[in-house]
């Protein structure tokens, strides 16, 4: 169903694969968040990991002039809130002590996908406040109409964030890392910007894996053999085992196969080797796109003190370096990362609810929450081992 408004065609897909690829990627190349481009949440959809069975109901909004698309939000329907890391459950319970429903609800996001950068996809030659505006006033039309309780945009680039406000946005801060690439030649530069006792703990580290007879390598890309990317879902799957109902097993074996034919030029792994052996020991999986780089996904055949770190922060650091990287989100949780030179910054979600008492609930005292966010984003940063090659 096509509707119009103000001259602009506006439609709703219920699965990408109902998109064109090249007009949907030609919105989504130059934001180079490849969380958002059509063959990644195609190979998500298609592979039944995110889908109507798993909580994932698509519905992408379509903004069209004279036939051509101009403006897109990727956008589920929802009914839960797992696998969208920003665990919103308190505002779950304020929603049911004040008899307000909470679900369903409609969310903009990369489905699993912890990492900054979600945004509407605007034509670089679209009036782009205008369609803002009606991607908006649509999204509030759509709520009302369908009884959701709430439209929201998950781990939100920070300035078009700050750009939604003026739509009724609430802005909700969340901690997470992030290392930034401060034009390191190599290394040793950076870790010169430790103090000297974490300096020592990290080249310890490295220097037993080495002991015990450990090699890694990155490959990049086509470099990647064919079969590793099962191997990776195995690791992915192996690791996610461990945490039992903290799980976050929320991809299938699917879309790791679908990896190898699909965005292969945006994938890069650190691999472990014991001696001489050919298969490895361990693996993670990084995405990388233009100056950034995101590490999503990690796990062993065989538990090894210190590969994690190895193979996680250290090798990826080396790689941005080599490799003209300007920022590694390293993944959420963990003080170990604070430890190992990775700053805590702010993501954010952007909430707007259909229900005016609940709507004004969540302004009233978001900035009460993001204060105390702000604090911990503090605590953490002091845990920072800084200092210099002198100390």
């Amino acid at each position: 169903m096509t509707d119009i408004l103000d001259g602009y065609e506006i439609s709703w897909a219920p699965s990408i694969a109902e998109i064109g690829r090249d007009e949907w990627n030609r919105l989504a190349r130059p934001v180079h968040f490849p969380f958002l481009e059509w063959d990644w949440l195609r190979m998500v959809e298609e592979s039944g990991s995110a889908s109507p069975a798993t909580g994932w109901l698509p519905a992408h909004l379509l903004i069209r002039s004279e036939g051509k698309l101009i403006g897109a939000a990727p956008l589920y329907v929802r009914d839960q809130s797992e696998g969208e890391f920003i665990f919103d459950r308190v505002w779950v319970e304020v929603a049911q002590k004040g008899n307000i429903p909470y679900y369903p609800k409609v969310v903009g996001m990369s489905p699993f996908t912890p990492a900054s950068g979600y945004q509407f996809l605007i034509a670089p030659d679209a009036p782009a406040g205008r369609v803002t505006r009606l991607i908006c006033s649509t999204l509030d039309r759509f709520c009302a109409v369908n009884g959701l309780g709430s439209s929201a945009f998950n781990f939100a680039d920070p300035s078009w964030a700050a750009e939604m406000e003026q739509y009724g946005y609430a802005v909700w801060r969340h901690q997470g890392y992030i290392w930034n690439n401060d034009n390191f030649y190599d290394f040793d530069h950076w870790l010169a910007t430790l103090n000297s006792n974490r300096r020592k703990t990290i080249r310890r580290e490295r220097k037993a894996l080495r002991k015990e007879g450990i090699r890694v390598e990155t490959l990049a890309c086509y470099e990647i053999p064919d079969d590793y990317f099962s191997k990776m879902y195995s690791c992915y799957e192996s690791t996610n085992d461990k945490f039992g109902v903290w799980s976050c097993k929320y991809l299938n074996r699917h879309f790791f196969d679908s990896l190898k034919s699909n965005m292969r030029e945006n994938i890069m792994f650190t691999v472990a080797y014991r001696d001489d052996e050919p298969e490895p020991l361990a693996m993670s999986m990084f995405v990388f796109s233009g100056d950034r780089l995101w590490g999503r996904y990690w796990g062993c055949f065989e538990e090894v003190r210190f590969l994690h770190f190895e193979l996680c922060y250290y090798t990826p650091i080396e790689w941005a370096i080599a490799n003209g990287i300007r920022s590694y989100d390293p993944g959420m949780g963990g003080e170990h990362k604070a430890r190992r030179g990775f700053f805590s910054t702010p993501s954010y979600s952007l909430h707007k609810f259909t229900d005016p008492s609940m709507d004004l609930t969540f302004k009233t005292y978001i900035m009460e929450v993001n204060n105390l966010e702000n604090g911990y984003i503090s605590e953490m940063n002091g845990l920072m081992p800084l200092g210099s090659s002198k100390d």
